[in-house]
């Protein structure tokens, strides 16, 4: 006889009587009336238009701590980022460090900033980091590169489906040219073609350079897509500029053989002292970790195997002025830990979908600036290096909390920083 939650089964009876009172029916009916607490007057920054979102908000304490004196002469910087603007944001920042990358972009140590409210945490990247420079640095590759966009076109047969693709595939050329006319970093690479039935999703491929390119391929896209729209001898009973397969912001298993965004790899070997001084265990047991883990992913679902890349990406991104939604996505990846043959522990990652920049979005901003700038990493001709070290920063917190998992440290690791 399957085993029932009694507490769920009880909370249904409780819901189930509750609907015969009409308090309770009332609390989910739609509400119509106006409402007091109306404060955007306009999006745009303005001094004019932060005091009367402020006026409208009507709590000065709030106001102190969002719109400090710092934050009102550097407010004009934000223009560009951020609509109904009422102040910034404080986080706490630490630095995890040296990290030795080296790396076909990233050469030499880092110190990475995090920005992170989670103790532990930047505790945990340091000693991977430290065990990763005692043992000679890590190897990173840049394997790939590729931003996504994905319109698709819905047709009322497999015949209009096919007609539309023969005429598209003569396209290619003029498509690359409207679609790099819109900007002068992005280069149109390639355009993948998939039927669906009567439907058709096109996968435009961007290089976007130094940017992390989101909103660059977008607008690019949009062109081509309008032009399809005028032109093609195929009309589309109905079509949207995203058809939702380029993975953008959501956890998918496509990318995690190809790339979207920044495609990395990184592996270390560990001599067997090292990680017993640094992580205090052997590289057997870890490697029985991995094996017992990886099984583990499988049996729930998970799309790729690691064990945190969302914690060093989300502080990092956050720190370095990325689109922290894009860690949904780029915390995909692999790790895997083996024993070699003279008994050292090798230790990969690869992430196909590191979604980082290093010029435009939130990378100019003073903060974000300040951490790039930190890593030696701000501007043109950096975002390579920038994803080799992410993905070195990755492998760096696989090796600490696996390492914590193994030595029966991670709860008592938890318990000491964060009280």
């Amino acid at each position: 006889m399957p085993k029932v939650n009694l507490h769920k089964r009880d909370y249904l009876d409780n819901i189930d009587q509750d609907f015969a009172n009409p308090e309770f029916i009332d609390k989910l009916a739609p509400k119509f009336h106006s409402s007091d607490l109306r404060v955007n007057r306009s999006p745009y920054l303005t001094e004019r238009n932060v005091n009367y979102r402020w006026k409208a908000l009507g709590n000065e304490e709030c106001r102190r701590q969002l719109l400090d004196p710092h934050t009102q002469e550097q407010m004009a910087l934000y223009s560009k980022n951020i609509e109904f603007f009422v102040g910034t944001l404080k986080m706490p920042v630490g630095t995890a460090g040296p990290l030795r990358v080296n790396g076909l972009f990233a050469q030499g140590d880092y110190q990475v900033p995090l920005a992170t409210t989670e103790a532990a945490l930047v505790a945990s990247y340091n000693r991977g980091a430290n065990l990763i420079t005692a043992s000679g640095g890590a190897s990173a590759m840049l394997l790939n590169e590729g931003v996504t966009r994905t319109p698709g076109f819905a047709f009322k047969s497999l015949i209009e489906a096919g007609q539309f693709v023969a005429w598209l595939v003569t396209q290619f050329d003029h498509f690359k040219v409207l679609a790099e006319s819109t900007t002068s970093h992005g280069k149109l690479s390639d355009i993948n073609v998939n039927i669906e039935g009567n439907h058709v999703y096109l996968v435009f491929e961007y290089l976007t350079g130094d940017a992390s390119g989101q909103n660059m391929v977008t607008i690019a896209t949009n062109v081509v897509f309008d032009y399809i729209l005028a032109h093609s001898p195929i009309d589309p009973d109905y079509a949207f500029l995203d058809g939702n397969l380029s993975g953008d912001k959501k956890a998918n298993s496509q990318t995690l053989r190809s790339v979207r965004g920044k495609k990395v790899t990184a592996e270390v070997t560990i001599p067997e002292e090292l990680v017993q001084k640094y992580l205090h265990t052997t590289p057997k047991k870890m490697a029985q970790f991995g094996q017992m883990t990886t099984v583990g992913g499988a049996l729930s679902g998970t799309i790729g195997i690691n064990a945190h890349y969302a914690n060093a990406l989300a502080a990092l991104y956050i720190a370095c002025g990325q689109d922290a939604a894009c860690v949904a996505e780029s915390a995909i990846g692999m790790t895997r830990m083996e024993v070699t043959d003279e008994g050292q522990l090798y230790a990969s990652v690869t992430l196909p979908n590191l979604m980082v920049g290093t010029v435009g979005g939130g990378t100019g901003l003073p903060s974000q600036k300040a951490c790039l700038d930190l890593l030696g990493l701000h501007g043109n001709g950096k975002s390579q290096a920038l994803a080799e070290v992410a993905a070195t920063l990755c492998l760096a917190g696989e090796l600490s909390i696996v390492g914590a998992f193994c030595a029966g440290h991670f709860s008592r690791a938890h318990h000491k920083l964060a009280r």
